[in-house]
This record gives structure tokens, sequence and C-alpha cells, in this order.
């Protein structure tokens, strides 16, 4: 009897795995308030840390330019 419908249990087996998937994402998913508070956190963190980074790169510039200018205003004279 189980070689007959073996095709039919196994497609109600499909369906019932797919159906639980389902349940479980829609159970667990966060609400859309909290994901957009998170996406904008998550963004506004990766822009500080971006101005930050950019920041310090100018700093490291600025004093270079100065030893570099004290360099050649020694070899001036």
């Amino acid at each position: 009897m189980l070689a007959k419908y073996w095709k039919k249990i196994g497609l109600i087996i499909v369906i019932v795995a797919c159906l639980f998937n389902v349940m479980i994402k829609l159970i667990n998913k966060l609400s859309f308030d909290k994901e957009m508070l998170s996406s904008a956190q998550y963004m506004q963190d990766q822009s500080d840390k971006d101005n930050k980074d950019n920041k310090d790169n100018k700093d490291n510039k600025d004093s270079k330019n100065i030893e570099n200018n004290t360099k050649n205003n020694k070899k001036m004279k």
C-alpha cells in the first residue's frame, strides 16, 4: 500500500514542512517599527564611523604637511 501512495505521502510531508516554516517565520517576525529603528541606528553608526575615519585621515594629512613645510623651511635656511 505504501508503494502505491508514496508520491502523495511525500507531497503531504513537504506541504506540512512548508506550512511549519511559514508559521515560524510569521511568529518570529520583528515588527516594522523595530526593523526601521534598527536599520536607522545601523546607518547612523556607519555614518559616524565614516566621518571619524575621514576626520582622522584629514588630521594625518595636515600634520604631514606641517612636518614637510618645517623640513623645507629648514633646508631653505
